[in-house]
């Protein structure tokens, strides 16, 4: 009985090659598609659960609230480290750390930049990154010892065995390695190529041990490991009681655990509490998919249900016989998983060829583990749920046909399945409609952004991250790039001019009582408004002639908006909790730092010199960019020698706060293509089946004097009415949804009446495209051909 299933379904396939190309095709290209979102989604799901206590696991969050709004540092102060260990017996253990950025390390001639993180011993206890050499209970244990990836293990050391080998580490120490780590999986959060142990930090940096009992500095990363079965919560509400127990009873501070399943999907704060981040995209994405597919099993179920009348034959002649209806059913749903089968071995190729250009666009190295039993198990019942699904319907309309009828000849098939196939049709062009809409809004948003005025001049910008080597020698790297014509302005500052590493608060003459407002805070040294082009609104830049000025400040516009002040220039400012005074010398220009599409913080900038952790350098204009950053070159080769010389420009930095939404944009825009692919596809089929069914009645009409024009409307109008209903029903969908998610953007474009219709007027373009040219190729007939069986 199965063999001849499969011989029945095998000839009518073979029979009906366009019916068979348009239906394996377009449902190909469906499961590609969603088997493309599939693993993306998967990927970012699963993000961080390598580790075997990922549940448990967590980083502590300060939560300040201001008269202005509630902020969320993943960031502490530093006795919180080692006091919660005994503090509350939910905590099983802490771990502090570090950023510690680009290092040098040197192995004889061998020399890498290498990115690394400062950590205290706990740290490979509490997250069980693999350790191929070594002890996780004491390999950071010594302020003398670091922990490789194998990776770079093998670039230092190549095939020599690494473990008790040392490396001078930053051009200044000898270190000892006491541990080789497998290099870390690439969904995770962490990203880091070497481990430093944070005592070493402490024994070099007296300074550290006096923050030890500061608990107003939040400026320390501080992990957590709770116990099991802890409840979050509770162990949230104990953290509260003790910061405002540390730093007096009118503090509204909280500390609560952010887990670390959540760092990846939910990395967006507002008002101190978790809104949503990635989780968003992957949401908006499964449900793509989702509709992708199911375009492509509607286009199934309207072409099987269009051709019932070339089966009804078959139907009758196996009732007659004794088949029953289940039996039917059976062939049926069998020939539709067969062709689901089919689809999905094409989709695989597809997906195949498209996985290393998929993988550059979302920056992953996405694959199928073909010899997982698990995927071939979810392969067959995907495959199984498609078919039973998408046949579903066809099988049982088609075993329904009454057998006396249908051999009688007085069964019309084809006009009892129009209803369903409106309304199949209808859903597609919804789906359509909506993803062709967030489409053009998701681009439109981007480009909003991208043209922003950021309150700076990113051309001819160039940073370097400043080493100790190169802080040393500032002076004389400052004075020959002037003297020799290579930049026009130079400056340092304690954060690139693309990121904020720091904020506080600020007391002034005449500030009202239980006004609380957080600051941006930037540490720069001279000309820093005129390096970057930030206009200066009132009063001066930091400029060469106030050297001696060592208490100084200037003011954002943002700043002195919410300060209420008319004439600040002049005035005196503290920072709380210090006593020193500072006096404000300019206000310049709110300058976008963080995230592109939220408003400019209040923040204000300090002269500072020595607080060096970026150099930024505004070049001359050159018609030879190659030529003058190899000038550049040859002068830190000379002032920083130990170090590589390397370079960032701040449009290239700048750009980069868009790669996420680029790249979501790029996946949208491509999806909804396809999605209006396979809807096309779809639509030709229908079309061409329609045409074909009709060819008699076009032939009579021709006879009749009807012209081309009018036999290609008859045909169109249908179809064109479908696509307004499509239209109609994805009109309000759209603009709810979309409307939704630019409200989650500080600075956004308004939703522009037009695009909705307009996206309704592509649709209904392309499928009077279509519909016209099967109605011509049939109109165009020979009329003697058409009728003369009649």
């Amino acid at each position: 009985m199965l063999r001849n299933y499969i011989t029945i379904a095998i000839r009518n396939l073979t029979r009906n090659t366009i019916y068979s190309f348009i239906n394996i095709g377009g449902m190909a290209v469906g499961i590609a598609c969603s088997l493309l979102i599939s693993l993306w989604v998967w990927d970012e799901v699963t993000y961080d659960r390598f580790h075997e206590n990922a549940d448990r696991l967590g980083v502590l969050v300060t939560i300040n609230v201001f008269s202005d709004k509630v902020t969320a540092r993943r960031r502490v102060p530093l006795p919180a480290y080692e006091y919660l260990k005994e503090y509350d017996s939910r905590i099983k253990n802490t771990c502090i750390s570090h950023e510690g950025g680009d290092k040098l390390l040197k192995v004889g001639d061998k020399v890498i930049f290498s990115e690394g993180k400062f950590v205290s011993n706990e740290f490979l206890s509490m997250f069980r990154f693999p350790l191929l050499r070594g002890s996780a209970n004491d390999a950071l244990l010594e302020p003398g010892s670091i922990v490789l990836t194998e990776a770079v293990a093998k670039e230092l050391f190549g095939e020599k065995d690494p473990m008790g080998q040392f490396i001078q580490f930053d051009n200044k120490y000898e270190m000892k390695v006491t541990g080789v780590l497998k290099d870390l999986p690439k969904n995770s959060s962490f990203d880091f190529e070497f481990l430093f142990p944070w005592s070493a930090i402490v024994t070099g940096s007296p300074e550290w041990i006096k923050e030890s009992s500061n608990w107003e500095d939040e400026a320390f990363q501080v992990f957590i490991e709770m116990q099991e079965g802890a409840d979050i919560q509770e162990l949230n509400s104990s953290l509260t009681k003790l910061i405002r127990e540390k730093r007096g009873n009118e503090n509204k501070s909280e500390i609560a655990v952010y887990p670390l399943l959540d760092w990846r999907l939910y990395s967006n704060f507002q008002n101190g509490k978790l809104v949503g981040g990635m989780i968003d995209y992957v949401k908006s994405f499964s449900l793509i998919g989702l509709f992708i597919l199911l375009i492509a099993c509607i286009n199934f179920m309207n072409l099987a249900t269009a051709r019932s009348e070339r089966r009804a034959r078959e139907v009758g002649i196996r009732k007659t016989i004794g088949s029953r209806r289940i039996e039917l059913v059976r062939q049926f749903l069998g020939e539709s998983v067969l062709i689901t089968a089919l689809a999905f071995l094409v989709a695989l190729v597809i997906v195949q060829l498209a996985l290393p250009f998929f993988n550059s666009l979302v920056h992953k190295q996405l694959s199928i583990d073909y010899a997982s039993p698990t995927v071939w198990a979810i392969a067959i019942a995907f495959i199984l749920v498609v078919g039973i699904f998408s046949g579903s319907y066809p099988a049982f309309y088609l075993s329904s046909f009454n057998p006396v009828k249908v051999l009688k000849g007085n069964l019309y098939v084809g006009r009892s399945t129009i209803a369903p196939r409106k309304v199949l049709v209808c859903m597609q062009f919804f789906f359509s409609i909506f993803l062709i809409v967030g489409m053009i809004i998701i681009y439109r948003q981007i480009q909003y952004v991208k043209h922003r005025d950021m309150g700076y001049d990113r051309e001819s910008l160039v940073m370097f991250n400043a080493n100790e080597e190169m802080i040393k020698n500032y002076p004389e790297i400052e004075r020959e790039l002037l003297a020799l014509g290579i930049a026009k302005s130079i400056t340092v500052s304690g954060s690139p001019v693309t990121d904020i590493h720091k904020s506080s608060k600020l007391d002034w003459p005449g500030r009202p009582e239980g006004l609380d407002i957080s600051f941006s805070q930037v540490m720069t040294g001279h000309n820093y408004a005129r390096t970057l082009g930030i206009k200066v609104v009132d009063g001066r830049d930091f400029t060469d002639e106030f050297k001696s000025d060592s208490s100084s400040i200037l003011l954002n516009k943002a700043a002195v908006e919410v300060m209420g002040v008319q004439n600040p220039v002049g005035m005196q400012v503290q920072l709380i909790p210090y006593k020193k005074k500072w006096t404000v010398v300019g206000v310049i220009d709110d300058v976008v730092m963080t995230s592109p599409f939220s408003e400019v913080q209040p923040g204000f900038f300090m002269l500072i010199p020595r607080w060096i952790e970026v150099i930024t350098v505004r070049l001359e204009k050159s018609n030879d960019l190659k030529e003058t950053i190899s000038r550049m070159e040859s002068i830190f080769k000379k002032l920083n020698p130990s170090y590589p010389f390397e370079y960032q420009f701040v449009d290239d930095q700048f750009g980069k706060k868009f790669k996420e939404i680029d790249m979501i944009g790029i996946l949208v825009s491509l999806f909804a293509f396809l999605a209006i692919f396979i809807t096309c596809l779809g639509l030709l089929g229908l079309a061409a089946f329609t045409a074909e069914q009709r060819t008699k009645e076009i032939g009579i009409r021709k006879t009749m004097g009807a012209s081309t024009g009018s036999i290609i409307h008859l045909l169109s109008k249908d179809f064109t009415r479908l696509v307004i209903t499509g239209f109609i029903l994805a009109a309000p969908v759209s603009w709810w949804v979309l409307n939704n998610y630019l409200e989650r953007y500080a600075y956004r474009i308004d939703f522009p009446w037009w695009i909705i219709p307009s996206a309704g007027l592509a649709a209904l373009l392309l499928t009077i495209i279509i519909v016209s040219s099967q109605a011509r190729r049939v109109a165009m007939g020979n009329v003697v051909e058409s009728l003369k069986c009649e």
